[in-house]
């Protein structure tokens, strides 16, 4: 067992029971023409953490530890998406229309693809989900629960929806969760670090979260 320095206390790590897990780290969400923009937000504050997220995914890579990506998306039918989330809010254009990069958040559009830099690799796997946790309408608890994993570290966007939404999901299932603080990114400044101090709120309510260089040195021990 090794010990990451976090808040609201140091994370015990177990390397036999880790995974990455790297939330929509997708170019509808973080690219200009996508799904993020049509919603009125500068994409820039989200696509800032691609470089801090390489570095997490490699140090993972490295050290032999499984990594999981999520995308959110829909079956082109639509058949997996309620009225109540397409036609929310006042985009320009809404998932399912067709887009600068194809079908917004649509299973197999460009748009709907991770970003090449974030690319998985061969064994990595790739969780379509439609909703906004990676555990709704998914097999992820029972992929984890298949290869023993009980530790999952969290990078990814945004912060405050679907990778909070994921991380209470988790540990709600026995999970314990970590939260790479630079690793992950909201359109809105604000929503992240509240999002930040509710996970850890409570000793640790949800979960921890910790600085990248921090988790880097404790994977790298």
């Amino acid at each position: 067992m090794l010990e990451i320095k976090a808040l609201p206390f140091p994370f015990p790590l177990d390397p036999r029971s880790v995974a990455l897990i790297v939330i929509d780290m997708q170019r509808d969400f973080t690219e200009p023409g996508g799904f993020g923009e049509t919603l009125g937000n500068d994409v820039s504050r989200v696509s800032v953490i691609i470089p801090a997220v390489k570095r997490l995914l490699e140090a993972f890579r490295n050290a032999g530890l499984p990594v999981i990506h999520t995308q959110e998306c829909h079956k082109p039918d639509l058949s997996d998406l309620p009225d109540a989330k397409r036609n929310r809010g006042n985009p320009t254009l809404r998932i399912g229309d067709h887009g600068p990069m194809g079908r917004i958040l649509i299973a197999g559009e460009p748009g709907t693809a991770i970003l090449p830099e974030l690319a998985p690799i061969e064994g990595e796997l790739v969780i379509e989900k439609p909703g906004k946790g990676a555990f709704y309408a998914t097999r992820l608890g029972d992929i984890l629960q298949e290869r023993g994993i009980r530790q999952l570290v969290f990078a990814g966007v945004t912060t405050e929806v679907c990778v909070q939404t994921t991380m209470r999901e988790a540990n709600d299932r026995g999970y314990d969760c970590l939260l790479v603080e630079e690793a992950t990114a909201s359109y809105f400044p604000e929503f992240k670090q509240a999002a930040l101090e509710m996970i850890r709120a409570q000793g640790g309510i949800v979960g921890w979260t910790a600085h990248l260089t921090d988790v880097l040195e404790g994977i790298n021990a």
